[in-house]
């Protein structure tokens, strides 16, 4: 069994969605932002960090997403969520994730949580003035060339699916002109149709719910 640490409209839902596509025994345990859940000492027992999402397993706590998807996709082949039997083209995928896990989202990050790295407020809304081309120039590499469609990796889905449209849920509030991304958002579209997509949403309104 594995136990996900999760907040709902994080990248916790990447993970989310690649366990239900694998058929992995999951539960998850919400984190609540609100109340500084990632900050109360039962969390920091889990991940020091005082993030999301982290994931319980036997052999141990994983953090980064990169690693969980990874991981995933490594204890499921069956699945089929990642090229394993090909290093060249499992460095693709790592790459692509790699990409939006030290570069997408960090540029995210930037419209609220500024205070990670400057302590100067002037500094702060410069860098919320910053996400929408920050946020947009990083998609438009995405759409124009590291999209192969229909998947990321062209034919066959893979964990760099469920990843690139959870951070894609966020690019409205990025203030980012999806005029811009017809393939990004047509990935979006085609992922919320996903039966594993929308079991993962209600899963994580279910554990919301129930704590």
């Amino acid at each position: 069994m594995l136990t996900l640490h999760f907040t709902p409209n994080t990248c916790s839902l990447a993970t989310i969605i690649a366990m239900e596509e694998a058929g992995a025994p999951y539960a998850l345990r919400f984190v609540d932002f609100a109340t500084a859940g990632q900050r109360a000492p039962a969390h920091l027992a889990i991940n020091p960090k005082g993030r999301v999402p982290a994931l319980v397993t036997p052999q141990g706590v994983l953090t980064e997403t990169p690693a969980l998807l990874a991981f995933v996709a490594q204890s499921f082949p069956g699945a089929a969520l990642a090229p394993l039997d090909d290093a060249f083209s499992f460095a693709r995928v790592q790459e692509f994730n790699a990409y939006l896990c030290a570069t997408v989202h960090v540029a995210h990050a930037h419209r609220m949580r500024g205070h990670r790295w400057v302590d100067d407020q002037a500094a702060i809304e410069a860098m919320r003035r910053k996400v929408p081309q920050s946020v947009s120039d990083a998609f438009a590499l995405i759409e124009e060339g590291m999209l192969a469609g229909p998947w990321v990796m062209g034919e066959t889905y893979s964990i760099c699916d469920p990843y690139l449209f959870t951070l894609a849920q966020w690019l409205e509030a990025d203030g980012v002109d999806l005029a811009r991304l017809p393939r990004v958002v047509e990935h979006r579209r085609r992922m919320a149709a996903r039966p594993a997509v929308q079991r993962a949403l209600a899963a994580e309104r279910a554990a919301v719910a129930a704590a």
